[in-house]
């Protein structure tokens, strides 16, 4: 089967499409022919090790210190399951399917074998498999920290790099729990982020948020330009600020940020586990079974 491979860390350049074996799926596991999948923020990020202030050499602990422990790259994918291994319950060969590897990466390939019990799902018929594909990383991200943030209808959200992957899913999440949305992005981006879902929508190019006086009970900061400094006459008190993209030094600050003041910070990674499950059930809910995901 075909494969994108990376052997070490760098641009675009070093990845090779490469012919390996097809695997065979294992007992509980079940082989899906891939029809679509991603490349996402994730994985530019693991690629070339470009990541926030402190995080450059645990990235290479986690992922390889000094080539890739993994080199097939890829989170997300959408497609048929071929066959299944002994054990495997609730699928069976042919159901169209997407899935979230998370870090163990692996879906920029034909086939891939997954757990049936873990982060799969049976893909909505009102969905295509790019849609389908898209849905998993973004939307798991926003899920968990909208959760974490405890966001209540009828609070106000800004939401800084809206038309990303995270950010397009935190637009509709946001609105769907009942809350009137801000989202923040550039001028061509501006029409896309208010189909989505946003009441208000502000250009960077041409507005600051932190100086128009306005307000907000959640800020969610998916693009890493709007930290707790810039961003805390922004923030009403009592309120949260949620960086999905923060430095170390930034989170460093997030005790002291609660000893000296009524708002928070809150950052560190998603727990994909519980969002993934949670965004399956709103992906088949008929409220929000439109929900658009851009990689």
């Amino acid at each position: 089967m075909k494969v994108v491979v990376y052997e070490r860390y760098g641009p675009p350049e070093v990845l090779q499409l490469k012919e390996v074996e097809k695997p065979a799926p294992k007992n509980n596991e079940i082989l899906i022919k891939t029809h679509a999948t991603t490349v996402t923020s994730g994985d530019w990020r693991v690629r070339s090790l470009n990541v926030p202030v402190g995080f450059r050499l645990i990235m290479r602990l986690v992922f390889g210190v000094s080539k890739p422990k993994q080199p097939i790259l890829g989170t997300e994918l959408a497609g048929v399951i071929e066959s299944v291994g002994e054990g495997v319950r609730k699928f069976k060969a042919g159901d169209a399917v997407f899935a979230f590897s998370d870090a163990a990466m692996g879906c920029h390939a034909e086939y891939k074998c997954m757990p049936w019990d873990g982060a799969v799902a049976l893909k909505p018929v009102n969905l295509t498999y790019d849609e389908a594909a898209a849905l998993s990383f973004g939307g798991t991200t926003a899920l968990d920290f909208l959760r974490r943030g405890k966001l209540q209808s009828g609070e106000r959200v800004l939401i800084n790099g809206a038309s990303g992957g995270v950010g397009t899913a935190a637009v509709q999440l946001a609105r769907h729990f009942g809350a009137d949305v801000t989202g923040v992005c550039s001028t061509a981006n501006m029409e896309l982020v208010r189909s989505l879902g946003a009441s208000h929508v502000i250009d960077y190019t041409r507005e600051d948020f932190t100086q128009n006086g306005e307000a907000y009970d959640v800020i969610v900061d998916t693009a890493g330009t709007a930290p707790f400094s810039r961003s805390k006459a922004s923030l009403k008190e009592g309120g949260r600020l949620l960086m999905v993209l923060a430095g170390l030094p930034d989170m460093l600050r997030i005790p002291w940020v609660s000893m000296t003041s009524s708002k928070k910070v809150i950052a560190g990674p998603a727990a994909f586990t519980g969002g993934y499950r949670a965004i399956t059930k709103f992906t088949f809910n008929q409220h929000f079974s439109t929900l658009t995901v851009h990689p």
